[in-house]
């Protein structure tokens, strides 16, 4: 049931339909993970939109920022990539390798392992990083207007206790 002050939003009418269709079956979860799928796409619309402002796809945006968070020099093994981005070393090797071609990161010998690399982002992908960043935490503050600060840290508090028990799971 919604507050007084609420509107109705596809969602509600969602539920309504199949609580009178299927009055047999909970259909509560629906009610937050229906509004969070609806949420995960506009977010995905916005990443998208920001990314490409600036020329990026999402996964060199995922590569660059690995890179950027790691602080001066900017710059990480293959190795630590896989970890930071979940994808496979043939996968890595091949984004490494298109995301030095567009002048974005260079590899240069790992001075502690004469056999292995380390990959760093250029001036030019760390320009392009933080430029894409920046849209995004523009788009990213647009999609939570809506909720003041408080709001805002219940609500990750909330999604943060929810996924505590995927995230745990996904590291084994």
């Amino acid at each position: 049931m919604t507050d007084a002050h609420e509107s109705l939003d596809e969602v509600d009418r969602l539920v309504a339909a199949w609580r009178t269709e299927r009055p047999d079956l909970d259909v509560e979860p629906l009610q937050v993970l229906s509004r969070v799928s609806r949420l995960a796409k506009h977010l995905d619309r916005a990443r998208r939109a920001a990314f490409a402002e600036h020329d990026l796809e999402p996964w060199e945006f995922d590569v660059l920022t690995a890179l950027r968070r790691a602080g001066k020099p900017y710059e990480l093994s293959p190795g630590a990539l896989l970890r930071a981005t979940l994808v496979t070393s043939g996968t890595m090797t091949n984004r490494i390798d298109r995301l030095a071609q567009a002048g974005l990161v260079r590899r240069r010998p790992d001075p502690e392992d004469r056999r292995g690399v380390l990959v760093t982002l250029t001036d030019t992908g760390l320009q392009r990083v933080d430029s894409a960043f920046s849209g995004l935490l523009r788009r990213e503050h647009d999609l939570l207007a809506g909720l003041d600060e408080p709001h805002q840290r219940a609500l990750a508090a909330l999604l943060r206790t929810l996924l505590a028990p995927f995230d745990a799971g996904s590291s084994n």
